[in-house]
């Protein structure tokens, strides 16, 4: 039986376009198969706000009219933080509805990634619904929220014992990473050749979008692919700050900790070089956060493109969404390495786990609130 994590998370996608499509009418899913990264272009469309010739109201309009209806939506998981973050930033209350609660118009303005379920719900590939331009969005990045997501990281203790090899390894994935945002089209279909868990249409536009989080940071600066992995302080310290303001423990030891961590204690960039040199440990596991996609193509590209063994590693890519998360398979040496958001991270640091990020894969936020824009016009 799949856990609950699995089930959450497969129904929110399903919910979230459901939602869009029962308070709809009209709008059915299409078979057909099109180039999607054009017509779902999530950073052109972000921040939308008031237009004189539309009518639609500015995104704190739209904010404040779904939160007082009580019509917000998020997974929960781990997810919400941002959220929260940016219903406080209008002064509103922080309550949301998991996304398992949808029924038909029960949620306006959803939780969506940019990568996935915006994907899913713009375009007209199969499994999407065709909304197109109908779908406005708020990004956490324009909005001052964002808090960063998947980063590569390990235990304390094994980056002590085996530096050269993490070194090695996070070289190699990040030269995979590298590659994989400047041909994402090939990217998808290497990924897809190893056991895709979506469409190849979806697949192809999930690369494209996290291409952009990769090489774009939270203010919208490009960044270089020398510079792919790195650590932004000031993302990573606002990251921290909203994880101890708005992560919840209940063990009193657990939250006194929490609120004591700095990023010294989650992070560092001592890994970031790799000058050649024998590995200590040649043969390793990474656990995914998810199932196979394009949210992880640099790992897919390095393993195809033998970077992992150009370095002397012999690697194999573990799938994610089972009965064990990363951050524990990682902890109890199940895996070597894991890929996680940085609040996850925080999270089990603060729960007794010693672990250590030694990458920042995304630069940028991929959670947006997306909306019907016929719902919210003044």
């Amino acid at each position: 039986m799949k856990n609950k994590r699995v089930l959450a998370a497969l129904l929110a996608a399903s919910c979230l376009a459901t939602s869009f499509t029962a308070c709809s009418g009209d709008a059915s899913s299409s078979s057909t198969a099109e180039s999607s990264a054009a017509s779902a272009d999530a950073s052109s469309s972000a921040a939308e706000g008031s237009s004189e010739s539309t009518g639609l109201m500015s995104d704190e309009e739209i904010i404040k009219k779904a939160s007082s209806e009580n019509k917000v939506g998020n997974w929960g998981l781990g997810n919400e933080y941002e959220i929260q973050a940016l219903l406080s930033k209008y002064g509103l209350p922080t309550d949301y509805i998991t996304m398992d609660q949808i029924d038909k118009d029960t949620i306006t303005l959803a939780s969506a990634m940019t990568f996935n379920e915006l994907g899913l719900i713009k375009n007209n590939y199969d499994g999407g619904y065709n909304y197109g331009d109908e779908i406005g969005v708020i990004d956490m990045n324009d909005q001052g929220v964002a808090m960063l997501e998947d980063n590569l990281f390990c235990t304390k203790e094994f980056a002590k014992n085996n530096p050269n090899t993490v070194k090695a390894f996070v070289a190699a994935s990040m030269k995979g990473w590298t590659y994989a945002c400047e041909h994402p089209d090939e990217a998808a279909e290497i990924v897809f050749k190893y056991g895709s868990s979506v469409s190849a249409d979806h697949q192809k536009y999930m690369a494209s979008e996290v291409a952009k989080l990769v090489t774009t940071d939270t203010k919208g600066n490009a960044v270089s692919a020398s510079d792919v992995g790195k650590m932004d302080e000031d993302a990573m310290q606002q990251t921290l700050d909203l994880a101890k303001q708005y992560i919840k423990l209940d063990d009193a030891t657990a939250a006194d900790k929490l609120a004591k961590l700095t990023l010294d204690d989650i992070r560092s960039s001592d890994y970031l070089t790799y000058d050649g040199g024998a590995v200590e440990k040649s043969d390793l596991k990474v656990q995914l956060k998810w199932l196979p996609q394009a949210q992880f193509m640099g790992y897919y590209v390095a393993l195809d493109k033998g970077y992992y063994k150009d370095n002397g590693l012999n690697v194999e890519i573990v799938s994610g969404g089972g009965d064990v998360s990363e951050t524990v398979a990682v902890s109890n040496g199940t895996v070597d390495f894991g890929v996680t958001w940085v609040s996850n991270l925080i999270n089990a640091n603060a729960g007794g786990m010693e672990l250590l990020e030694v990458a920042q894969v995304y630069q940028r936020s991929g959670l947006v609130l997306c909306y019907k824009k016929s719902q919210f016009t003044k």
